[in-house]
């Protein structure tokens, strides 16, 4: 069992950038997959990226890609996501999720573990 914990979100301006981070005490955290989905308010939970266990495999949404990238450092116990150029419609709380067994990358049920979120707030 681990328990993601997200930070790093905040108020940006339209263009800027920011890296969140998704940390675990757990040692095991480095042998799960990590991903971040988002959800806006009025809307669904959202997948935005997602990478294996040992950082050789990555998928991302298609709002995002170009655009975020997700990286891990499993010396650290951490997952990160570098956002860039990003959008007002990038607005939403970002939620870290972990699984160990994880058949499908981009659905949100194959997560076991989830971070409290934090919120990114872009304006234009």
């Amino acid at each position: 069992q681990v328990q993601p914990v997200e930070s790093g979100g905040g108020l940006v301006q339209a263009g800027d950038s920011l890296r969140l981070s998704c940390a675990a005490a757990e040692r095991t955290f480095s042998a799960f997959a990590g991903g971040w989905f988002r959800q806006a308010p009025g809307k669904e939970r959202e997948f935005v990226a997602a990478i294996s266990w040992s950082g050789g495999s990555t998928y991302y949404g298609d709002p995002v890609k170009g655009r975020f990238t997700i990286s891990r450092d499993n010396a650290k116990n951490t997952v990160y996501l570098q956002m860039n150029s990003l959008k007002p419609e990038d607005t939403a709380v970002y939620y870290c999720a972990a699984g160990q067994v994880v058949p499908k990358p981009k659905s949100w049920e194959s997560y076991d573990y989830w971070g409290q979120g934090t919120q990114v707030t872009v304006s234009s």
